[in-house]
């Protein structure tokens, strides 16, 4: 990873307080995205960042969309959504968790992906890990190996790493840390 990136990335990642309740430091990527630099510096980060012969990145709704499909792309491999419950016309697997601000349920196809493939998840914020930890589980139940968890941002305060090595993910990567 270059520093300048890592920098950049960070500039343009602004903070809102008590959204979307008190108490909570939303990280708004809004910026970022409108940056064609900083926007192509952290698709640069994740896709370097990747571990060779993946077969799959799969992305979580909705901001983690933005982040994974271009991965996908400059990877060369298939692109899988995870989604919020009725999103997806196909049978699914399910897993609720906790968020630091509430509860959340997440879904993907029982097809989306075949056995055995290497998969990356990418996103943009680890927080408390209850997301990313949700969807290694449904990945899990597709039989899949998770080859690496890759962020754009960790909070490292909220100590979403130790979530996630607690559900068995040793793969993790972040560009920046705040």
């Amino acid at each position: 990873m270059t520093a300048s990136n890592a920098d950049l990335i960070a500039g343009l990642i602004r903070s809102v307080p008590d959204f979307p309740k008190p108490g909570v430091d939303f990280k708004d990527i809004t910026p970022l995205l409108g940056s064609p630099n900083g926007f192509s510096a952290a698709i640069e980060e994740l896709v370097r960042a990747a571990p060779e012969d993946l077969d799959v990145v799969v992305g979580i709704e909705a901001r983690g969309f933005v982040f994974a499909a271009p991965v996908a792309l400059a990877l060369g491999v298939g692109f899988v959504p995870v989604r919020k419950p009725g999103k997806l016309p196909c049978e699914v697997f399910s897993k609720s968790f906790d968020l630091e601000y509430g509860r959340e349920t997440l879904t993907i196809h029982q097809d989306a992906i075949p056995s055995g493939s290497r998969v990356m998840i990418v996103d943009d914020i680890l927080a408390t890990g209850g997301t990313l930890a949700a969807t290694a589980g449904l990945l899990g139940q597709l039989g899949v190996e998770l080859a690496q968890v890759s962020v754009m941002m960790e909070l490292e305060a909220l100590g979403g790493r130790r979530v996630l090595q607690d559900a068995g993910i040793d793969h993790f990567h972040a560009i920046v840390k705040g």
